[in-house]
């Protein structure tokens, strides 16, 4: 049976809205696109290699499947991206949208009905772990069944103030165990957290 496992950029604050590019997301007035630009090295490039070594499905929200879609698929063969490319677009991803009919990027299938159920049958399905990037709206529906078994967050020294937050009101209350964690040149702080049950007082 696999995990479920949430990776995210995240600043101080709790913000995961548009990391990657200036445009990737501007909802909400958000201007601080691109905001992990400044901290990226090989620790951080590295421990992305890592997560991506061991066999993994991706669950995406509809929002961060739009985004990536485009992207991924039309990566061209000389960009240094490529490897990650063939790997996404290869890979099965299971979308949670209420527009199953517009998913075009290869090896895509919506998850249907109920979502704690059909998140119960995919970790079920097999020894591939399911691996969400993003998806803010979905993880905290997550996060608030306690579905989520790992949390692999690169946490970056910097407060944004707005935007959209990994975490609801809503959260279901666990605690986690850090089994791993690294602090990059750049102040980064790479870590990897896994459930371990019920929070005691």
């Amino acid at each position: 049976m696999g995990k479920l496992i949430v990776a995210e950029f995240i600043s101080l604050d709790g913000v995961i809205q548009a990391p990657g590019s200036h445009d990737e997301d501007t909802s909400g007035g958000f201007r601080f696109g691109g905001w992990v630009a400044a901290y990226a090295d090989e620790a951080t490039s590295q421990a992305i290699d890592e997560l991506h070594s061991q066999p993994f499905e991706l669950l995406l929200g509809r929002n961060t499947y739009d985004i990536w879609a485009p992207y991924w698929s039309n990566v061209p063969p000389e960009s240094e991206n490529r490897a990650m490319a063939d790997l996404f677009n290869r890979v099965p991803k299971h979308v949670v949208t209420h527009r199953p009919d517009t998913l075009d990027w290869s090896n895509s299938h919506s998850v249907d009905g109920d979502l704690v159920a059909a998140i119960h049958k995919l970790k079920g399905h097999g020894s591939a772990d399911l691996l969400t990037w993003g998806s803010g709206e979905t993880v905290r529906q997550l996060l608030a069944v306690g579905l989520v078994d790992e949390l692999r967050l690169q946490i970056h020294p910097v407060l944004l103030g707005r935007g959209k937050r990994l975490f609801g009101t809503d959260t279901e209350a666990t605690a986690f165990t850090l089994a791993d964690s690294v602090v990059t040149s750049g102040g980064v702080l790479i870590t990897r957290y896994l459930r371990s049950g019920e929070v005691r007082t």
